[in-house]
């Protein structure tokens, strides 16, 4: 074989080697590519559902909360019809309050309303004050009679500027005990607010 057939043969087994490695090249290049894809596909997989399990957490969050505020309200507007109509039956109440004169059992009542307020101050001496139309039960003989019952000097003061009932005086005006049906509705109020509502609803009390 002379000079030229050699260096051809040679080039070619070069040119072989050199195509073989670059083959070799190509494919790790390839297969590394193919693992950094995979990768990247399982790492935006778990992305995704990383970011949808969060997604689906703070929606969760938003529904909860706007449920709970849904219901605090529908509660805080319950509550504030029901504070509406207890007002509203107990302003009907107190309308009504003048016509208590007309009651047979008027007298008793008046007379329940001195011996409580006197009771109260545990006063043995006091001026009492009545409505107009009260101070007519209140005559000469049932305050004797009640002075007796109570053991206490008791006289008639001025009438009232305003209410029904009883205003007693005692101590020389330093103690005072207001027993007005406004007032002791008042007084009332509170504790009948539930079981008024409950007979407004129609349950059994």
């Amino acid at each position: 074989m002379n000079s030229d057939e050699n260096v051809e043969a040679l080039s070619r087994a070069i040119l072989g080697d050199v195509q073989a490695e670059s083959d070799q090249v190509n494919t790790e290049a390839q297969s590394n590519v193919d693992g950094i894809k995979q990768r990247a596909q399982v790492k935006a997989e778990a992305e995704r559902k990383a970011i949808l399990e969060q997604a689906s957490q703070e929606a969760e969050r938003i529904r909860s909360q706007a449920i709970s505020t849904a219901q605090l309200k529908a509660r805080a507007l319950e509550l504030e019809n029901r504070e509406k109509l207890l007002d509203k039956v107990f302003n009907t109440v107190k309308e009504q309050l003048p016509g208590i004169h007309k009651r047979n059992d008027y007298s008793e009542i008046v007379l329940q309303l001195v011996s409580e307020a006197v009771n109260q101050l545990k006063a043995t001496k006091a001026d009492i004050h009545v409505d107009n139309s009260t101070q007519k039960i209140l005559t000469s003989p049932v305050m004797e009679k009640i002075s007796k019952e109570l053991k206490a000097e008791l006289s008639i003061g001025s009438p009232l500027d305003q209410g029904i009932g009883v205003m007693v005086d005692a101590s020389n005006g330093h103690l005072h005990y207001d027993n007005t049906l406004e007032t002791r509705l008042t007084r009332l109020q509170n504790g009948l607010r539930s079981t008024v509502y409950r007979l407004l609803i129609g349950e059994s009390v």
